[in-house]
């Protein structure tokens, strides 16, 4: 059982990468509010994990080679096809999709017509479930803000008196743990077990034509792709990570959601050794490289290893908290036998995703 594990900070200078709708502590009708979290010390602005990932599917269906899946929506109800050996998608993020029990004779004619157009769920089944193997934290500030500034505009261009607008904002280093289960990318369950009811018959019939073998894995029965394919879907996941992009207002407040700094592993468990790796300084102002934290991570987790660590931090990122990074790489010692691997975010994404393509990394994928 292998997971790739990480984290990532995005540099956010002055943005409002996700907003939380009407500003309910505004002194006027017309204002929006980011999402933040409330704490003793502060407000923490954040990125919610579901937006991250709406970049991430958004930015993988434009690249070439990937397979993104139909969705299909009836009324209040929204699916994707849940076809896992079609769809690269369905796969590394999951689904679930169900046959309705409705006898409305327009909602009946909507699913049959959806049904003509995509993988239909066996109704002896009911539905299949599948839990995703890419897990995504929520991009939240390292350092809190005492208060959120506000930006105010206008529609100028109308006749009559300005319409005024406004909105809040920040600038924060936004932070979130990822992580991969390798053992479960392209492997799909045939359980009674919700999230590991990946298949029914049509879709174990889909499996074996694109050469899935039959297997038992954690204990359920299952049916797995080839490693080649198993290994491209996951390894397009880190490259397009190196290269993220999204995120709201960025027509007021452009913002690079590439990650400045980028760590990534494989390790034998889906623990998150990085997570505190960059911190907030002890007043909780500025953030931080802990040297001693990636000492301890390395010295704790070194029988979980199973890859190099690869570290990706742009020049111009902390580049005075960078320097206890060069200092920790001259002092072999402290490495405990680990490869780190150390370069621009974007090509230790492409470092790692190739160390995952090939033959040494087959082991990682049992």
């Amino acid at each position: 059982m292998s997971h790739v594990t990480g984290s990532l900070i995005i540099d956010a200078p002055a943005s409002a990468l996700n907003n939380a709708g009407k500003d309910e502590e505004a002194r006027t009708d017309n204002a929006v509010a980011v999402k933040f979290i409330r704490a003793p010390e502060g407000r923490y602005p954040y990125v919610s994990a579901q937006a991250v990932r709406y970049w991430l599917r958004t930015q993988l269906a434009a690249s070439p080679g990937w397979s993104a899946s139909p969705v299909f929506r009836e009324t209040k109800v929204a699916y994707t096809d849940a076809e896992p050996t079609l769809y690269d998608e369905d796969d590394l993020f999951g689904y679930m999709r169900a046959t309705s029990k409705s006898t409305d004779e327009k909602k009946a004619a909507k699913r049959a017509e959806i049904a003509a157009r995509s993988t239909p769920v066996d109704p002896e089944v009911g539905e299949v479930t599948r839990i995703s193997p890419l897990r995504i934290g929520t991009l939240v500030a390292i350092t809190p803000t005492a208060r959120l500034p506000r930006d105010f505009g206008t529609m100028a261009r109308a006749e009559g008196d300005p319409v005024p607008h406004e909105h809040q904002f920040y600038r924060a280093h936004l932070k979130a743990p990822f992580a991969l289960d390798l053992t479960a990318a392209g492997t799909f369950f045939v359980s009674q077990r919700v999230g590991y009811k990946n298949l029914d018959k049509n879709r174990i019939d889909s499996a074996k034509k694109a050469g899935a073998t039959a297997l038992q894995v954690r204990g359920f029965s299952a049916h797995r792709l080839p490693l080649p394919l198993r290994r491209r879907r996951v390894a397009q996941v880190f490259r397009t990570l190196g290269r993220l992009e999204g995120g709201a207002k960025q027509t007021l407040h452009l913002t690079d959601t590439a990650p400045a700094a980028l760590i990534l592993a494989v390790t034998r468990s889906g623990n998150q050794p990085f997570q505190r790796v960059f911190s907030p300084d002890p007043l909780g102002e500025r953030t931080t490289f802990r040297a001693d934290v990636l000492e301890e991570a390395l010295r704790v987790y070194r029988d979980d290893f199973l890859s190099g660590v690869y570290i990706g931090w742009s020049r111009g990122f902390l580049d005075s908290e960078r320097q206890k990074l060069d200092t920790f790489l001259a002092s072999a010692a402290s490495h405990h036998g680990i490869a780190l691997h150390v370069g621009h975010p974007r090509e230790m994404a492409d470092a790692f995703a190739a160390a995952l393509e090939s033959d040494a990394a087959a082991p990682w994928f049992d």
